[in-house]
């Protein structure tokens, strides 16, 4: 259980981090900001995101939870690829601001259903308990 334990405060942590950075980048995207285009900003959120997919493999294979069998690790696994999506188009490809931030605003609405989905274990997850 212990490597459980680690592996579950790893995962939280790079959420954490994973999401902050990403709110950072879609004020500074907003703002037109030169931090943008810094070498840091270019290349931890791809490491943090890779400590956070390894720890939520690491985690399914100790849970034995598996998107596909599980309904709501399939809705998280469905709504981290929309997520993705999104914050492709806003912060690299949407071809104007407006659609940028409309698809930040859409990829932070994202986030904050994978976390409900996390926290009630529900395809539903904010919705499950109505």
């Amino acid at each position: 259980m212990t490597i459980y334990l680690a592996l579950r405060h790893l995962h939280l942590t790079a959420v954490a981090l994973s999401f902050s950075l990403f709110a950072l980048r879609g004020l500074w995207m907003l703002a037109d900001s030169p931090q943008l285009q810094r070498r840091w900003v270019r290349i931890v959120p791809h490491c943090i995101d890779t400590v956070l997919l390894a720890s939520a493999i690491g985690l399914t294979l100790i849970l034995q939870q598996y998107p596909f069998v599980n309904g709501w690790l399939t809705a998280k696994v469905l709504a981290l690829i929309a997520y993705i999506i999104l914050g492709s188009i806003a912060l690299k490809r949407g071809p104007t601001r407006t659609i940028r931030a409309a698809a930040w605003i859409a990829a932070l609405a994202m986030f904050g259903y994978i976390a409900s989905v996390a926290l009630t274990r529900s395809p539903l997850g904010f919705l499950s308990g109505w």
